[in-house]
């Protein structure tokens, strides 16, 4: 039953069940928590830091915000939920950070050295994190770009201690000060990770300019935040990364999957527009198409098909139709825990709502076995846990009639629609 596709085990009262792996969950050490893991020469500036710093996120200050950190009240909330593994994403406020690394700001000259410290706390608290459950966490480790050696250095390190989750991208929103994804400026950080077969994650938050608070400003917020971190795809593409780099992974999670098809149709437009005008002097579009061809390699739906995932969290019912045109081997789902967008505690009714009637290794492949594949989960060791905890295949083949009363995940709203991106 270790195959991608595997759906479980067999149960002790014989039930079928699915190995489900959330390749999209949070964590993070409470503040005072990442102290032990600052270098020593940081300290004085830590407690001076930290002493007057106000929390602005209500749930990291709430009386259920060790879901971040305490590990035993983590893995039996996921087995309730039906979850045997997770692929853990940064969520709580790292040292000298203005808020969670997800929507700080790309740091200035003057902030990197601090901020660099405090993301290099937090990847070594992580790997104890998920030394405390062996074979069941993989964690995403981060990165600044700023300093492209530095980053280089902290990926060989995360590796050699045991990270299997891949790296975080940071965005780089307009303003940020920083060489776009698609420079060559960071062809060692896709060199590495294509050596040494590191995914790079690009999670949704995580590339918006700043755009202040208004009530306006939150809304637009809303609107376009999943498009800036699409953004990564069509960068490192047209960049030729993965021309450069055959075997280099991009997985994008928390952005939907809806929108993949029809932004694959636009990029091969665009991509076969610009290449074929460019042996036309007379055109304008040959100035835009010169050298594109030989630089990026293989088009778009190319680079997709071999290169690319999507972590889709929470999947909706009105993605699934989809998953053939996106792949249904590219598709991971998440629950998002221990946000409240998640699908915690309702995570098997969030499978029926979405997958029910899909055939059964369709499912166990976006539920478990892709994740596996991509972030290197032994199915073998997960199988017998999912066989005491995960969801049996008939329960998920059921119809949900009606959402549970207290779930706040979207995946649960009524009328949503395929977003345009």
């Amino acid at each position: 039953m270790g195959s991608a596709g595997s759906t479980g085990s067999l149960g002790s009262d014989g039930a079928d069940r699915y190995t489900v792996i959330s390749a999209d969950c949070h964590a993070g050490a409470d503040l005072l928590d990442y102290r032990p893991y600052l270098e020593k020469r940081y300290h004085d500036e830590f407690d001076a830091w930290a002493a007057t710093y106000v929390n602005p996120y209500e749930d990291l200050v709430a009386d259920t915000a060790d879901k971040n950190w305490n590990s035993e009240r983590r893995i039996a909330e996921l087995e309730q939920d039906g979850i045997v593994a997770e692929v853990v994403f940064p969520n709580t406020i790292p040292p000298f950070f203005p808020s969670g690394s997800l929507m700080a700001p790309a740091p200035t000259a003057e902030e990197f050295r601090r901020r660099w410290a405090g993301l290099r706390a937090h990847n070594r608290w992580l790997a104890d994190f998920c030394a405390a459950a062996p074979g069941r966490r993989a964690g995403v480790f981060q990165i600044l770009l700023n300093d492209v050696q530095e980053a280089v250095q902290e990926i060989r390190w995360a590796v050699e201690a045991g990270l299997r989750g891949g790296l975080l991208l940071p965005g780089t929103p307009p303003g940020s000060g920083l060489p776009e994804l698609y420079s060559s400026t960071y062809d060692p950080i896709w060199a590495v990770c294509a050596e040494l077969g590191v995914p790079v994650n690009h999670h949704a938050g995580s590339a918006s300019p700043p755009l202040g608070d208004e009530p306006a400003a939150r809304a637009v917020y809303m609107v376009e935040t999943t498009w800036f971190s699409h953004r990564a795809l069509w960068h490192l593409i047209f960049g030729g990364a993965f021309r450069r780099h055959p075997d280099l992974k991009l997985v994008l999670t928390e952005q939907g999957s809806g929108w993949i098809p029809g932004v694959l149709d636009m990029l091969d437009y665009y991509h076969g527009r610009l290449v074929a005008a460019a042996t036309k002097a007379s055109t304008a579009e040959s100035k835009f198409g010169a050298g594109l061809a030989t630089s990026m390699g293989k088009g778009p739906s190319e680079v997709w098909r071999d290169n690319c995932f999507v972590g889709a969290s929470f999947m909706r019912p009105h993605e699934v139709p989809l998953r053939e045109r996106i792949g249904i081997e590219k598709i991971m789902w998440g629950s998002d825990y221990p946000h409240d967008e998640g699908t915690y505690p309702y995570s098997r009714e969030g499978l029926r709502f979405a997958y029910a009637r899909v055939p059964r290794d369709e499912v166990a492949a976006m539920i478990g076995g892709n994740a596996a594949r991509v972030y290197g989960f032994d199915l073998d060791a997960l199988d017998p846990i999912a066989a005491k905890v995960g969801p049996t295949v008939t329960e998920i083949a059921e119809p949900l009639a009606e959402p549970p009363a207290g779930a706040t995940s979207p995946v649960f709203a009524r009328g949503a629609s395929v977003r345009v991106w």
